[in-house]
């Protein structure tokens, strides 16, 4: 059963940094690529970022030089680091597992970037 647990988000003001986590089970976690969505009111899930097995990057446009991914298989969690927030970062974040299982999603968590 695949399952997959974000946390870390919250409110944040403009500038600030948060980290978010995204603990997974029940997939083969060292053999998957790994994606950070986002989505806002309205509008379709975007991806943010995501990285493969030999820990290569994408990143989205609007995120590049801000936010970074990374992954420890020892924990089979994946990060997404984020700086110099603004508030048009302001979402719900999830993760995913987008070759293998991609329709697969967790309950996200809300990063909200507002003085």
């Amino acid at each position: 059963q695949v399952q997959l647990v974000e946390s870390g988000g919250g409110l944040v003001q403009p500038g600030g940094s948060l980290r978010l986590s995204c603990a997974a089970s029940g997939i083969r976690f060292s053999s998957s690529t790994m994606a950070w969505y986002r989505q806002t009111p309205g509008a379709q899930r975007e991806l943010v970022a995501s990285i493969t097995t030999i820990t290569s990057t994408h990143y989205a446009d609007s995120v590049k030089g801000r936010f970074t991914i990374s992954r420890d298989n020892t924990k089979n969690t994946v990060y997404l680091q984020m700086n110099s927030l603004k508030s048009e970062d302001t979402a719900v974040y999830y993760c995913n597992v987008p070759v293998r299982y991609p329709n697969y999603w967790g309950q996200g968590t809300q990063v909200t970037v507002s003085s």
